[in-house]
């Protein structure tokens, strides 16, 4: 007797031991899962929070203008401790921009180059800031087109830049005007194998002179040939002059007008094409962006506008894009090297960052009490030499993703070169003038699209298959059909979406009129197949088990399937003309891609079905019996108890299936990646391909910059996919208990 109670003692402290580790196993399992994801979250937040930053302007060094005479232009390397002056004294002074430079204090000069060649009053013009080229011409008419530049050595293994000049075509100066008279204004661009010049003569005409460069076979030597060309225009009242580096086009800024020229075949004539008239607005400065496809034009009052061409009636003319507010007179404008922000300098001192695409004023500084004179972005764009009232000042700038703004992940934004606003994902191009488009609109809506049209596909049939194989199936093929459809979710992704990519698509473009039967064959056969069976003899009917019902429809399926793929090319002739998808696309006028939405939910349902099917029938196979018999014993029907009594008591966990696939639907990656175009379009087609959140970084990321606006807007988008699966599955756990609180006392 006591050796029977000191074993039963003994086994109950072992039970509660086991049961102390069990529930403190699962406790700490369960805290670790919300350590991760609070991991993932905040990892996630770490990465994305510097697009987020506040952009600043920060002046450090003010020195005094090293050397002497004139500025016509700045500089500054890349590196930002070395800058330079183009003076009016023909000299080329480079002097340290920062206290970090070795050996110098910030403005003391380090070099002076002087260009002998050239005398009296220069006029200066520059090309586009990247190349940081520049054009001087003098009282004769005569220029030269010198670069400073830079040469990096490494004495005892430290760093070392020399600076010099360099002459990209040639140290001899050429004829502007051919009448020897001076300029008043002088504008430059170049390229490879030609340079192009305009400019106001004193005697106030408007020339334009063309460099066509050569390569002589026997020197190697590039030999320039200068073809000079009037414009037939008023020269008077000109106060500024622009050249897109692809010389095609010329803007003259008039006292309130903008004239456009098309020059770019001056043996032909140099017609204006365009003329931007501002009404009795007065025009205080113009300045192109990066890429030269936009001018921007100042206003007086601070107002800038962004022109670009635009496709119109009249054919590609130069639209009012948008308008950027400086706050007071701009006297200058500068554009950075690469991205599409620019600086507007103020007659009251105050220096304005903007940023086109964004269509956002980033930060404004006063940095003088006088107006700026000179502005000038070093090459990547995080510093940026003033200079005002005889005084240089060196400003670090933080602003490593302008880019990145609410307007341009989610709004409609007006891009370079097209004929409308519009959301538009393509991050990257070959070219270093390319204007990033990362609005993040067309992603989630792709994402959206094929999750829809996955449970579109997946939630009927997984639904109505796990109710009747919960509650009408025998329990003898319940073993077979529920083991065999949850074994479909251990088939990889990958297989599933080379199978749709490879296979599935190209058999659907070819059998498209049959495919469209098959929605309305298959229907319409299983109601005749059961009427069918409805009218079967009793003695036909008894020879099939109970709950076996569903094995007559196997065959009725495959025949199904086989007829509306036989009559397919039948109705492709009689009524697509032979070719289904030419009359789609031309007859009305729906775009097809041959790897689309139908397919993606063909693909995904597949993945899906199984995650919906499981848990909705153990949820309704989960029904207490005493409830359907109660009900059957009232005398309802099994239809009526299981719409009235079954599906109601499993309503939570059919809704938990329901939310499970849809998080498995919004995620995929893999299926989306290769059974669509991955274009990312807003179209609900379901002819049309589409690109997710998930499948945007599997194909992006790989390529992406590590610490990029592209590689932080990815890192965002997983951030965006992270919170709204969240969302979902607080929404459908907030439901999911409010319908167990209602018929838990079922």
């Amino acid at each position: 007797m006591a050796d029977s109670a000191h074993n039963l003692l003994a086994a109950s402290r072992v039970r509660l031991l086991k049961d102390q580790i069990a529930r403190y196993g699962v406790t700490a399992g369960g805290v670790m899962v919300l350590v991760a994801l609070l991991l993932i979250f905040f990892y996630l937040l770490y990465v994305v929070f510097p697009v987020f930053r506040p952009v600043t302007l920060e002046q450090h060094e003010t020195f005094a203008i090293p050397g002497a005479g004139k500025t016509l232009a700045l500089g500054i390397e890349e590196q930002n401790e070395i800058g330079f002056r183009l003076t009016s004294n023909a000299d080329v002074v480079f002097f340290a921009a920062r206290q970090a430079n070795k050996g110098f204090d910030s403005g003391e000069i380090i070099a002076t180059e002087a260009l002998p060649q050239l005398q009296g009053e220069l006029v200066l013009a520059s090309t586009t800031p990247a190349m940081q080229t520049y054009a001087i011409a003098d009282e004769t008419g005569k220029a030269m087109v010198v670069r400073p530049d830079f040469r990096t050595s490494f004495p005892n293994d430290v760093r070392k830049l020399t600076p010099y000049i360099g002459y990209p075509l040639g140290e001899e100066p050429f004829v502007v005007d051919q009448q020897g008279q001076s300029l008043k204004l002088f504008v430059f661009e170049r390229g490879e194998e030609q340079a192009t010049f305009a400019g106001v003569t004193a005697d106030e005409r408007l020339i334009v002179t063309r460099l066509l460069g050569e390569e002589n076979f026997m020197t190697e030597e590039v030999e320039w040939t200068a073809e000079h060309y009037a414009v037939r225009a008023q020269a008077q009242n000109i106060d500024e002059l622009k050249i897109t580096p692809d010389h095609r086009m010329m803007f003259v800024r008039h006292d309130n007008r903008v004239d456009v020229y098309d020059i770019s075949e001056p043996e032909s004539g140099i017609s204006r094409i365009q003329t931007l008239d501002f009404g009795k607005k007065q025009l205080t400065a113009m300045g192109l962006l990066s890429g030269a496809s936009s001018i921007l034009i100042a206003e007086q009052g601070g107002i800038i506008s962004q022109w670009f061409q635009v496709r119109t009636e009249n054919g590609r003319e130069f639209t009012r894009i948008r308008d950027f507010d400086a706050g007071a007179n701009v006297s200058v404008l500068a554009s950075e090297f690469f991205r599409r922000g620019f600086l507007a300098g103020t007659d009251d001192g105050k220096l304005s960052l903007f940023h086109s695409t964004g269509d956002t004023r980033l930060v404004t500084q006063k940095l003088a009490n006088d107006a700026i004179d000179q502005i000038v972005f070093s090459p990547r764009a995080d510093s940026v030499l003033v200079e005002e009232a005889g005084q240089i000042s060196y400003v670090e700038i933080y602003n490593p993703h302008p880019e990145v703004t609410w307007n341009a992940l989610w709004t409609e934004v007006w891009y370079e070169g097209y004929s409308e606003p519009d959301y538009i994902w393509q991050s990257t191009s070959g070219s270093d003038d390319f204007e990033a488009k990362m609005s993040l609109v067309p992603i989630s809506f792709g994402t959206i699209k094929a999750a829809f049209y996955a449970m579109l596909f997946a939630v009927p049939l997984a639904l109505a298959g796990a109710i009747y194989t919960a509650y009408f199936m025998a329990p003898e093929m319940r073993t077979y059909v529920k083991p065999t459809v949850e074994i479909m979710e251990a088939l990889p992704t990958v297989i599933l979406g080379f199978l749709a990519g490879l296979w599935l698509a190209p058999l659907m473009e070819n059998n498209l009129p049959g495919v469209m039967t098959l929605l309305i064959v298959l229907p319409t056969g299983f109601l005749a197949a059961a009427y069918g069976f409805h009218k079967m003899p009793k003695r036909l009917k008894q020879k099939i088990p109970e709950g076996w019902d569903a094995a007559f429809l196997i065959p009725v399926v495959i025949f199904l399937t086989w007829f509306s793929f036989a009559i397919s090319p039948t109705l492709e002739v009689w009524l697509m003309g032979g070719n289904a998808r030419s009359y789609i696309t031309n007859e009305l006028g729906i775009s097809f891609d041959q790897r689309n939405s139908l397919v993606v939910g063909i693909a995904m349902g597949f993945a899906v079905i199984p995650t919906i099917f499981s848990i909705a029938e153990d949820a309704v196979f989960s029904v207490p019996r005493h409830l359907s018999n109660g009900s059957l014993a009232l005398g309802a029907t099994p239809w009526q108890t299981m719409t009235r009594v079954v599906i109601l008591t499993a309503s939570p966990g059919i809704f938990s299936a329901v939310m499970m696939g849809l998080g498995r639907a919004v995620g995929e990656t893999m299926i989306v990646l290769m059974a669509t175009g991955n274009t990312p379009l807003m179209d609900f087609s379901i002819f049309q391909g589409m690109r997710t959140l998930s499948a945007n970084i599997a194909v992006e990321m790989p390529e992406s910059e590590v610490g990029s606006s592209h590689y932080r807007v990815l890192f965002l988008s997983a951030f965006v996919l992270f919170i709204v699966t969240f969302f979902f599955n607080t929404i459908s756990e907030f439901v999911r208990q409010r319908l167990r609180d209602k018929y838990s006392n079922m």
